[in-house]
């Protein structure tokens, strides 16, 4: 039997955006488990209270006592570190199984559940490994760089980027060939950027301004319908001229227009 503690830290905040809804503010808890002489950090965001929360190693399971003020869209997501637990999961509420949404980085599962009912409940989330490191990377990987930049997994960008990837673009081949060409680039360099960001809050926040019209742009899939490889390619193609025109032909244009101006200011001041 292996010696588990827990330490609970609980923030009143508003955990998932700007907009005051059901969905949008609740409760951050962190819960801190010991357990085989290793520490982890257990994080949930609701809009529901969790009053307490134990870990079973044997069971492979976590245990939320929760309190819902809601009849309708109870909401939460659970951070949890693969290498606490992780494999396939089950969902238990009250004792019987619900269904969820998974999204994976190479370090974290976020289960996001979405349920109704008002009362006391017990959330349970059931793994089938214990301490052991996931030996391969997720499917969509994580955005480390958005992530450092906006400072959480569940910050409303991360979500949208993430619904993105993994209802949109890897929900064809052409999509999940390009995320997987894409993710060996990515990750060869995104950890060290990430970090830079965490270190210096300048770097964090132009990063954060430079990403702002990726985001916007992307924001055209939630409205279209893809059901083939060929509009997922035309789709894809037309984003990447988008970025392109946004990022480097827009400046472009921009410093050509000022080296003019200032030129003929240079041309104006010698012929006065």
């Amino acid at each position: 039997m292996f010696f588990i503690s827990i330490l609970l830290i609980t923030t009143n905040l508003a955990a998932f955006g700007a907009e005051q809804s059901a969905r949008d503010v609740g409760f951050v808890n962190k819960y801190m488990v010991n357990t085989d002489g290793r520490s982890f950090e257990i994080v949930i965001a609701a809009n529901f209270l969790v009053s307490s929360m134990t870990f079973s190693a044997n069971d492979k399971m976590l245990k939320f006592n929760i309190e819902t003020g809601l009849e309708k869209e109870n909401i939460t997501e659970i951070i949890i570190p693969r290498d606490l637990i992780d494999g396939e999961f089950t969902v238990l509420l009250d004792n019987e199984e619900t269904p969820y949404k998974l999204s994976s980085t190479s370090k974290t599962s976020v289960i996001s559940i979405i349920f109704d009912g008002k009362g006391k409940h017990t959330l349970d989330i059931v793994a089938t490994k214990y301490l052991e490191i996931a030996s391969e990377k997720p499917s969509g990987g994580g955005c480390l760089i958005a992530t450092a930049a906006f400072g959480s997994e569940i910050a409303p960008q991360i979500q949208f980027l993430r619904e993105i990837r993994d209802d949109k673009v890897m929900a064809t081949q052409s999509g999940s060939a390009f995320m997987n060409g894409f993710n060996q680039f990515y990750y060869s360099f995104s950890p060290v950027v990430a970090d830079y960001e965490r270190e210096n809050p300048t770097f964090k926040e132009a990063v954060k301004l430079t990403l702002t019209p990726l985001l916007a742009s992307l924001t055209l899939l939630q409205y279209v319908d893809i059901d083939s490889e060929s509009e997922m390619l035309g789709y894809g193609i037309s984003l990447i001229l988008v970025n392109i025109g946004i990022y480097f032909v827009a400046p472009a244009i921009l410093i050509i227009n000022i080296r003019k101006r200032v030129n003929i200011e240079k041309l104006d001041k010698k012929y006065a």
